[in-house]
């Protein structure tokens, strides 16, 4: 027998913080990931791509995650979350948004394009399910088969869909929007993974040990946003270095000419 559950317990305005948290993630990570993708350099090139899965996995997958667990609730039985699985979700959503940004590389094809939207989508569902696994309360969760497959379509073609407006649009503005559509790749699949769920009570069960979530995600929703400063200044700085570099390598051909002309 399935209970009653409550995803908006706070108020459907924690659904529009999780979808700014979202944007806000992914916005800063595809910018990122298209910075790395135009780098000469191998080294320059991981270190844009692991701000990219930082942003993307940390804050606009998995911190969005957790910001919309809080609104879930079931009346009457205490929730907690085991530390461990709640770790391994946050690796899993980096993890797989790094190898699909390294899958990329720094030239555009539809294959490489298709099979890295397939796999932050696939990463997207993976978090979401392993992030469920933390969990704990007096009794179990079951899924509705259905719901789980159309969760993984709606992050894999919302993924897929966000990173092609990154590789070729040529417009800013337009890229601009790859943020939005990630957005809505991970908020929907997460409000239709949580469509999926079933609850199953057992009073019988212990009490729930772990972490109770707003104490341990208040901090953690803070430090997140802070760390995105790191990325937002490497992308605002990245100009001002290709123009200085520029304006060295001018130097030093004028310099050379001017060598050339006194001999």
């Amino acid at each position: 027998m399935s209970d009653e559950m409550n995803h908006f317990s706070m108020g459907l305005w924690l659904l529009g913080l999780a979808f700014a948290v979202a944007v806000s993630g992914s916005v800063i990570g595809l910018e990122c990931a298209r910075h790395g993708m135009a780098a000469r350099h191998p080294a320059a090139r991981m270190r844009w791509f692991l701000m990219g899965a930082l942003s993307i996995g940390g804050v606009g997958i998995w911190l969005m995650h957790f910001v919309a667990m809080l609104g879930f609730a079931l009346p009457g039985s205490p929730l907690r979350y085991s530390l461990t699985w709640t770790i391994i979700s946050a690796l899993i959503a980096v993890i797989a948004v790094f190898a699909a940004l390294y899958m990329l590389g720094n030239e555009f094809s539809w294959s490489r394009l298709l099979a890295s939207g397939s796999l932050v989508g696939m990463g997207i569902t993976v978090m979401h399910y392993t992030g469920m696994q933390a969990v704990q309360f007096q009794g179990q969760i079951n899924y509705n088969t259905l719901l789980i497959a159309l969760s993984l379509v709606i992050a894999v073609v919302g993924a897929t869909a966000a990173l092609w407006f990154m590789t070729v649009m040529g417009s800013t503005t337009l890229r601009l929007i790859a943020g939005p559509i990630m957005g809505i790749a991970v908020v929907g699949m997460h409000y239709t993974g949580m469509a999926a769920v079933e609850i199953v009570r057992d009073t019988s069960a212990p009490a729930p040990v772990g972490l109770a979530l707003f104490p341990f995600i208040f901090p953690v929703f803070v430090l997140g946003l802070l760390a995105l400063a790191v990325p937002i200044v490497a992308i605002m700085t990245v100009r001002d270095r290709e123009i200085a570099r520029m304006d060295a390598t001018s130097d030093d051909l004028a310099d050379e000419a001017r060598e050339f002309a006194d001999q």
